[in-house]
């Protein structure tokens, strides 16, 4: 019985597995890079770029769960007009690769590597755009790279150690042995089809604009390699903000941050608004009856 158990859970997991493969070739192709590679050390960073070459540059950075077409999608096309936008897959993300090893989850990391890009791309200065998981990494950027900053604008920012935990999905893809495993096999086929109505809670209580899973390339997300480099982003960000939040008054440079009021992934009374009384010369802007995800509200 117990060896027909066994054989039975093996079977499963070689079809999930085969499935998660073929689902990965069929994501990738429907949604390939749509801009260029910029080497970094250790790999490269996909990067697409719109607007003039020599107006003021503005850098978009994406949060978790995501990829520069969302950041895109909101606002790409209206900075364009007025602006050189830079747009980057964060490492691991999208299609970018993932250079650091244990390391590559950490903002000051990142930040590093989208600096090398920049510079690569000539930019000496930029605002820098982080949203949710990449206000930790725009703060650090601007502490790390003060010169190299003109202004942050950070949406619902992640920026301070929180009580409690995450959730159990990331928890789960971050553990050892088991987490890699079922993420390779399970993942895609079970989380695939529940994807549109994840995502319309995530919006909530926001609508989720029409189309938005395609353009935003979300899928992506649940291939493997993927899935696992955002876990452990995810799984370490407490730890990565708790070593830079006592140095958020260091930041001299303009800051707008803002947050909807009904935002019930990332707190704005414990992110926002000490980010803001942290930064000499941040202005908080809230947003009433909006949720996490500001960069697509209307209004």
């Amino acid at each position: 019985m117990i060896t027909n158990i066994a054989m039975g859970c093996a079977v499963l997991a070689a079809l999930f597995a085969a499935l998660t493969a073929i689902g990965t070739v069929m994501i990738e192709r429907q949604y390939p890079p749509e801009g260029r590679f910029v080497e970094v050390t250790g790999g490269r960073l996909h990067v697409l770029e719109r607007g003039q070459p020599d107006a003021p540059v503005v850098v978009l950075l994406h949060g978790a769960s995501g990829n520069l077409q969302d950041v895109d999608a909101a606002l790409g096309a209206p900075l364009a007009t007025r602006y050189r936008v830079i747009m980057i897959d964060r490492p691991g993300h999208g299609w970018s690769d993932r250079p650091g090893g244990e390391d590559g989850a950490s903002p000051a990391r990142q930040a590093a590597l989208v600096a090398q890009a920049l510079a690569k791309l000539g930019v000496a200065r930029a605002i820098l755009v982080g949203v949710s998981w990449s206000g930790a990494l725009a703060t650090n950027y601007a502490l790390t790279f003060p010169d190299r900053v003109a202004g942050l604008v950070l949406l619902a920012p992640v920026s301070h150690p929180w009580p409690g935990g995450i959730a159990w999905n990331y928890r789960l893809a971050s553990m050892p042995v088991l987490g890699p495993l079922l993420v390779r096999t399970a993942l895609m086929p079970l989380a695939y089809p529940m994807m549109d109505r994840l995502v319309r809670a995530a919006f909530a209580p926001q609508a989720m604009p029409d189309g938005y899973p395609a353009r935003a390339a979300l899928a992506l997300a649940l291939r493997p390699t993927e899935f696992l480099a955002n876990a452990r982003d995810v799984a370490d960000l407490k730890a990565n903000v708790t070593l830079q939040a006592h140095r958020y008054g260091e930041i001299r440079v303009p800051a707008v941050i803002v947050a909807g009021d009904r935002d019930t992934t990332v707190s704005p009374d414990i992110h926002s608004k000490a980010l803001a009384a942290a930064i000499p010369n941040a202005k908080l802007i809230i947003l009433p009856g909006v949720g996490h995800i500001v960069h697509h509200a209307k209004g």
